[in-house]
């Protein structure tokens, strides 16, 4: 999952420290994984649930580099009970273009 700087700001200030939840590639921020899922996924679901990056509280909707549109992530197992509106379209496109400027900023 991608991590827009007040992502990082966000979840920085619950006194987790970036390299334990979030992982640089290339000039792009994302959380980390551990054994195949996220770093605060629990048994009991989400540790952060309210300050949780955006992109997670979009999901199921993600964007689609080859379509260059939203969709609904395959890969989820609750896909179908997720009804986006179009305001949930518009937050992931503006999302994605923020993420761009950012990456943009760090060249």
């Amino acid at each position: 999952m991608p991590l827009t700087s007040e992502d990082i700001r966000r979840i920085s200030s619950l006194g987790f420290k970036i390299e334990d939840f979030a992982v640089k590639i290339g000039k792009e921020w994302r959380l980390k994984n551990r054994n195949g899922k996220c770093y605060f996924l629990t048994e009991n679901g989400c540790k952060i649930y309210d300050f949780r990056p955006e992109g997670c509280q979009l999901y199921p909707l993600v964007y689609d580099e080859e379509s260059g549109k939203p969709i609904l992530d395959e890969l989820c197992p609750y896909r179908e009970e997720f009804k986006p509106e179009k305001s949930d379209f518009e937050k992931l496109l503006k999302l994605i273009e923020r993420l761009a400027a950012e990456e943009k900023l760090q060249k």
